[in-house]
């Protein structure tokens, strides 16, 4: 792997690292009491960060390895679709254990996007929310592996 492209693979694992970090005091009040709608906000901020900064890894990933990302109008179900497949290149980036929980960060991800602060259900971002640090573990730890294997 191209030493420019494993560093921008790092560089976004470390901003994830802080969003993870600097959110901890939020996510540690939600686990205490329903948080209000501008908790619940910040809380959304931080699942779309988080998946988007998967993403945006994926993407520097199967740029270098593959040259052509997905184009249909459901190209972010392909690219993640993508990481657990072995291709000419590459193995798959990912278990195939934490696919699901990783398709669930994405439709919040899309929910978020394409919805209204008010319209935010902590019943529906509460599992993500409180599994977000053990999800990351799993990811960075294959994504390390990935680089790894492919340096």
């Amino acid at each position: 792997m191209d030493e420019n492209v494993k560093q921008k693979i790092l560089f976004e694992i470390s901003q994830i690292d802080e969003v993870i970090d600097s959110t901890k005091p939020l996510r540690n009040l939600c686990k205490i009491r329903t948080p209000d709608i501008i908790e619940k906000s910040a809380v959304a901020l931080l699942l779309q960060s988080f998946y988007n900064g998967i993403e945006n890894i994926l993407i520097i990933i199967v740029k270098y390895f593959d040259a052509k990302l997905p184009s249909s109008s459901k190209w972010h179900k392909e690219l993640l679709e993508k990481s657990f497949e072995e291709s000419e290149k590459h193995k798959p980036i990912f278990r195939d254990e934490i696919k699901l929980i990783l398709n669930d960060y994405m439709s919040m991800r899309h929910f978020i996007r394409h919805t209204y602060g008010f319209r935010l259900d902590w019943e529906q971002m509460q599992e993500l929310t409180n599994g977000i640090d053990e999800i990351w573990i799993m990811v960075k730890e294959d994504l390390n592996k990935f680089i790894g294997d492919n340096s």
